[in-house]
């Protein structure tokens, strides 16, 4: 089997190279990265602390919003996918990178899987929320990290190879933790004691693109009892000075340059809160234990704040003020160890996919493949999920406990 994966922005190559890992394993993998958020060296010394090969096609899409964008990419990719003819592709999350894959893999007939699938915002008017309706609806199978998400499908109508495989995020924190403890001097360079900062990001647009919004981000963080780490996208820098309240971030925040990955891994790790408007740090801050302040009016990581985890602060000045002075414990998941089965999940997932496939062309049957196996399409749940009952894998997806995977064929069961 022939697995092309499609990333463009950090968060994705996070979700992502566990999987990788997981499929060359076993299989040939190929990785494209589009190009959509990309800076030369902060990219290349990624790749080099998670230990991934350089992508086979670095692709160098237009690193804005213009509405050419999308039409390049699907050029590309669609040249990418005739070259290699992959059986299967695979997209990661929300962007328009994963919504190109998903188009391009659509067009030329391939199965086409979205990792990640099923979370919602509740707030049409994110660019990633409508790229998330798109991509699960063109996905040929949706691999969902959280019950909820699963529920999410179900209501879309979407029942037909939808499985529960839990979260990659937590896959690779079980690695990238231990590995940013043992390497990282991040604390060690900025002076800082564990517990002791808030670290900070910012770089949505509908926050950055705002003074009125930025503004009340930095007077909000400014107000923090503990002093603050920031950092600093160039793109978000270039915003605050345009807007004219970078002397006062700089005077107010200890405003950095972009850092490594291990080293925000551990700055994350080690710092008494977090406030940011990244879903991906939502992710990776609740897996790893720390409070969340999350600088948007709206989250498709629903759970962590239904557990406590994570609050929403909007661009509230007060708001955030507030929430960076209180004291509060996060309800959290039991650290980023334990179950680390996710992507060996997904790739279980994507081979019963393209088996199926196989067969429907063939014209024989699914049973006829898996030696009479049945029941591996439930009411609600596909394969790769594991053989455990909805409430058992909530845990392992959700973060609620340590569990080990269930060994199984990837059926998912309804609960009694």
């Amino acid at each position: 089997m022939k697995a092309l994966s499609v990333v463009g922005t950090r968060p994705e190559v996070v979700m992502a190279f566990p999987v990788s890992r997981a499929v060359r394993a076993a299989h040939e993998g190929v990785l494209v990265h589009t190009g959509q958020h990309y800076d030369e060296e902060l990219s290349a010394v990624f790749f080099e602390e998670l230990g991934i090969a350089d992508p086979e096609y670095p692709l160098d899409a237009a690193n804005d919003d213009s509405p050419l964008r999308m039409g390049s990419l699907l050029a590309d990719l669609r040249d990418v996918v005739d070259r290699e003819e992959p059986d299967a592709l695979l997209v990661y999350g929300d962007t328009d990178s994963a919504l190109a894959g998903a188009v391009a893999g659509a067009g030329r007939e391939l199965a086409v899987v979205h990792v990640e699938a099923g979370l919602r915002s509740g707030d049409p008017s994110m660019p990633e929320e409508r790229n998330r309706v798109l991509i699960d609806h063109l996905s040929d199978a949706c691999l969902a990290p959280t019950t909820e998400a699963v529920r999410t499908l179900a209501e879309e109508d979407v029942t037909a190879h939808v499985s529960l495989v839990g979260d990659t995020v937590r896959d690779s924190l079980a690695w990238t933790r231990t590995t940013a403890a043992r390497r990282s001097t991040a604390l060690d360079d900025f002076g800082l004691e564990e517990g002791e900062f808030v670290l900070a990001t910012v770089h949505r647009a509908g926050n950055t693109d705002d003074r009125s919004r930025l503004e009340a981000i930095v007077d909000g963080l400014a107000a923090s009892p503990k002093p603050v780490v920031f950092p600093a996208h160039p793109r978000t820098v270039r915003r605050l000075d345009e807007f004219d309240l970078l002397a006062a971030a700089r005077a107010e925040l200890r405003v950095v340059d972009p850092v490594g990955y291990l080293d925000f891994v551990h700055l994350l790790d080690a710092a008494d809160r977090v406030a940011t408007d990244s879903g991906g740090v939502q992710q990776e801050a609740f897996y790893l234990g720390t409070p969340c302040v999350t600088m948007r009016d709206r989250t498709e990581w629903t759970g962590t704040v239904e557990r406590g985890a994570n609050v929403l602060v909007g661009a509230d000045e007060a708001a955030i003020r507030e929430a960076l002075s209180t004291e509060w414990h996060s309800g959290t998941a039991d650290g980023a160890t334990g179950d680390v089965s996710v992507a060996d999940r997904i790739v279980e997932a994507v081979e019963a996919l393209v088996d199926d496939r196989a067969v429907s062309e063939a014209g024989g049957s699914v049973d006829e493949l898996r030696d009479g196996e049945t029941g591996i399409i439930g009411e609600i749940g596909g394969f790769g999920g594991g053989e455990v009952g909805l409430t058992e894998a909530s845990e392992i997806a959700d973060g609620g406990g340590n569990r080990a995977s269930a060994p199984g064929s990837g059926r998912i069961q309804r609960e009694p």
